[in-house]
């Protein structure tokens, strides 16, 4: 299984992924589950992924393939807005499907591929959009400011009490790795290393871009010190009267 949220407030862009796959108890692996697609100046897109693993590699490196004759850059670096963007990702969804579907349909098997694109091109605002496996997606909101995919039960609720818009951007990023932890305490499907990109607002880069092991330092912090404050808050609500 896996654990992605992308998370867009004001000031710019928060996204986060694991990197477990799993096929059963003693086929457990790592893969990256997060792309980026970058011009600096011009354009910073970061892309997450979640299901099939054959489906979703394949979708990221069709995204990358430039035209057959080598002349026009991939279409997701010529999209001229980010919903174009979003729509390239999901032709590209379409495309394996085309391909592959039936094929796994005839062995028993579902197409799921998902994905969380978050980023901002030149001349409009950073915006962050999830696309489903038939290649349709949506956009966040104002009242719904992030999305997650995989096992998103046990980090949804910080991210619902903490997360707003005017968060800033070192909010988010510590949101979004509590609420890692609290999948990753939840659910063995789900396991570092994790991947942290952060996106500020008009800078048109992925200004920063983690590795973080379960060794890291601030997350081994705020992972102790979380749970000790949920202990403390615990232990401060009145018992119950009967």
């Amino acid at each position: 299984m896996t654990y992605c949220v992308g998370l867009l407030v004001d000031t710019g862009l928060v996204m986060l992924s694991d990197s477990r796959t799993n096929a059963g108890v003693d086929q457990i692996s790592t893969f990256r589950k997060m792309a980026i697609f970058q011009r600096a100046g011009e354009r910073a897109l970061v892309l997450l992924s979640a299901g099939n693993l054959a489906i979703t590699q394949a979708v990221v490196n069709l995204l990358h393939e430039a035209s057959a004759d080598g002349l026009a850059d991939p279409p997701i670096h010529r999209a001229g807005n980010m919903f174009a963007a979003a729509r390239v990702v999901g032709d590209a969804l379409r495309e394996v499907y085309g391909r592959d579907a039936a094929h796994l349909q005839d062995q028993g098997h579902e197409f799921n591929g998902t994905f969380i694109l978050g980023g901002q091109i030149s001349g409009e605002e950073p915006r962050l959009f999830h696309i489903y496996s038939a290649g349709n997606f949506v956009e966040s909101s104002v009242d719904t400011p992030y999305f997650q995919m995989g096992e998103s039960k046990y980090g949804k609720p910080i991210i619902d009490r903490v997360i707003s818009r005017s968060s800033s951007l070192a909010q988010a990023a510590k949101c979004a790795l509590v609420s890692m932890d609290s999948t990753i305490r939840s659910n063995l499907s789900v396991g570092a290393p994790l991947d942290l990109a952060i996106v500020r607002r008009d800078d048109y880069r992925v200004g920063t871009h983690l590795s973080i092991d379960m060794e890291n330092d601030y997350f081994s912090k705020i992972r102790a010190r979380w749970g000790e404050a949920l202990q403390e808050v615990f232990s401060e609500l009145p018992d119950p009267n009967w």
